[in-house]
């Protein structure tokens, strides 16, 4: 399958697909972090139309997730949440049959639609909580492959709890990252699992 990550610069997700045989690449306006050469450093709505099969897209959710509620208003105010909305939309109205899209807890829920599944890492071999959304098109829901525990919280001198893991990685960009085993389980369930009904049929 051609298969497009789009938002993605860390390359996790773009490289599950290539280990098991897809012409997968990465698209965004950051360089890629691994330096691959399957990766498109540009505009990702400009690529839509290249005839892919799969699209998994992770728009930027800083003006769209709900931990960053307080600035709101302001971002309303000057078009930003607007503007990333619009986003979000046109990567969901894109002519690809096939379309995952990730998000945090976010205004897409409302001022979209509900997402089609919610997963978490600890559901994917990850001791950590990160609530990710899911909205997909022609794709079953990902299915847990291992799950443990959901790892340790801290409360923040402000008296926020977070995870462990999000206090301890202090670069946005990790934070942002698809956690490997979460990558692995799409390569792999809407990858290999669908690449092989597709020959069967």
């Amino acid at each position: 399958m051609r298969v497009l990550v789009a938002c993605e610069y860390s390359g996790r997700v773009r490289e599950a697909f290539r280990k098991l045989g897809h012409d997968a690449w990465s698209c965004d306006i950051l360089p890629a972090d691994d330096g691959s050469e399957y990766h498109i450093q540009d505009d990702v709505l400009k690529h839509l139309g290249e005839g892919w099969d799969l699209m998994i897209a992770h728009p930027p959710c800083t003006h769209l997730a709900v931990s960053g509620a307080k600035h709101f208003a302001a971002k309303i105010a000057d078009g930003r949440q607007q503007e990333a909305l619009e986003f979000v939309q046109a990567l969901l109205d894109a002519p690809i049959k096939n379309i995952a899209l990730e998000n945090p807890v976010s205004v897409i829920s409302t001022k979209i639609r509900k997402p089609t599944q919610i997963i978490q890492p600890w559901q994917f071999g990850h001791e950590a909580q990160k609530t990710t959304c899911l909205w997909l098109k022609n794709l079953p829901n990902l299915v847990p492959t291992s799950i443990v525990g959901k790892g340790d919280f801290y409360t923040s001198p402000s008296g926020k709890r977070l995870p462990k893991w999000y206090s301890a990685t202090k670069d946005p960009k990790k934070r942002s990252e698809t956690f490997q085993g979460i990558a692995d389980a799409m390569a792999d369930q809407w990858g290999r699992k669908r690449l092989t009904s597709i020959m069967k049929g």
